[in-house]
């Protein structure tokens, strides 16, 4: 080494040293767009169909709302210059296509992954929930564009007609299901049928609407029965399944409104025992909830919205029909000289009761929804969900 070499500071090594650390520096900046593509392919690999649930959660709620505004006058009471439901219902229809757009995309580039799902004894289930989702739509648009409702009605019933047959013939044929399998996301299939009436009649096709009511109706019975044969005489459900023991609430809560819209909103006996049920199977499943507080989050705490939605809904439905019968009753009193008309199930206190009932459910779901959307979020920013499972 040199003088000059050493009164420059120029020590052994040096010089390779400095052109190394240029080619690492590429090299980074290099394999930084692969790792980002790796990762893209990786999440779009592993976007599960049941992240259309939260379109069936997110609906629901818009349709809570909408009626809310209708029967408790809910923009009013909150002194809100406009309808949240509006706001509510673009922003659902919005998350329904980018899922949509996502989940095609995997479709198109990962066939192979999609049908491993639709052979997934549990995931198989949440297909109806695209189907589900245009139904949702239908009612939530039925007092906006009628016209689009119709459309969005008959493209929903017969893609979830197709989804039923597929996925009963699946139930029937698989050698591999086993009773360990069994939760209650297999209603989903079931509840899809059971909510086409809903529309269905607003748009004058009741003997439609009464098939698919059957349908829904008695295999709710049968998967009920064997639901509760799994949870009574088998292990427990996985943690990550718990959640989804709220969709218990659904079809009861779903087949009042369905029921009463096919009986031209006659709220006989039979309507009383739907709407009960679902009362009783959301103040159970209430009971349990220390079981639910130690639950870690999943994708399937979306299984918590729609069905609290939908037992809003029904309370506000059955709100509406008291209300009117009890008006009915009041003007045939007027008109017979003021005689009495003894009909204890509309005493004022029944009204009463639902008002306050339909207010705390609209509040819970509410605080629900919001919750959800957060954890989601955060969950999926911090790759917990969208991974490869164990």
């Amino acid at each position: 080494m040199t003088e000059s070499d050493q009164a420059g500071g120029t020590l052994p090594g040096a010089g390779s040293a400095a052109q190394a650390a240029p080619a690492q520096a590429t090299h980074a900046q290099q394999a930084r767009p692969q790792n980002i593509a790796s990762d893209i392919k990786l999440r779009l690999i592993n976007f599960p169909i049941s992240f259309f649930a939260m379109i069936l959660g997110l609906a629901g709620f818009t349709i809570a709302v909408q009626r809310a505004e209708m029967i408790l006058k809910l923009h009013e009471v909150l002194h809100l210059p406009f309808r949240p439901s509006l706001y509510l219902l673009g922003f659902t229809v919005t998350l329904f296509f980018i899922i949509l757009a996502i989940y095609s995309t995997k479709a198109a580039f990962f066939w192979g992954e999609v049908k491993k799902e639709f052979a997934h004894p549990i995931r198989l289930n949440f297909f109806p929930t695209i189907s589900i989702s245009l139904l949702l739509f239908s009612i939530a648009t039925l007092g906006l564009q009628k016209n689009v409702s119709f459309y969005l009605w008959v493209g929903g019933t017969i893609l979830h007609a197709l989804f039923t047959l597929y996925i009963m013939s699946i139930w029937i044929q698989h050698p591999k299901f086993e009773i360990k399998h069994f939760n209650a996301a297999w209603f989903i299939p079931v509840v899809g049928n059971i909510i086409i009436p809903v529309a269905g009649a607003e748009h004058g096709f009741f003997e439609i609407s009464w098939f698919f009511f059957s349908i829904g109706f008695v295999f709710w019975v049968v998967l009920l029965a064997i639901l509760f044969n799994r949870l009574i005489f088998h292990h427990p459900l996985p943690q990550k399944l718990i959640p989804t023991l709220f969709i218990m609430i659904a079809p009861p809560a779903v087949g009042f409104i369905s029921y009463v819209k096919v009986n031209h909103e006659h709220l006989d006996n039979f309507a009383h025992v739907l709407y009960y049920f679902a009362l009783f199977s959301l103040a159970l499943l209430v009971f349990q909830f220390r079981l639910f507080s130690r639950l870690q989050f999943f994708l399937s705490w979306w299984a918590y919205s729609f069905p609290l939605a939908a037992m809003t809904i029904a309370s506000l439905f059955r709100l509406k029909l008291l209300r009117e019968e009890h008006h009915a009753l009041t003007e045939a009193a007027a008109a017979g000289g003021g005689e009495a008309v003894a009909i204890p199930h509309i005493a004022p206190i029944h009204l009463t009761t639902y008002t306050v009932l339909s207010y705390v459910l609209l509040t819970v779901v509410t605080m629900v929804i919001l919750m959800l959307l957060v954890r989601t979020v955060l969950s999926i920013g911090a790759r917990q969900i969208c991974v490869e499972e164990d």
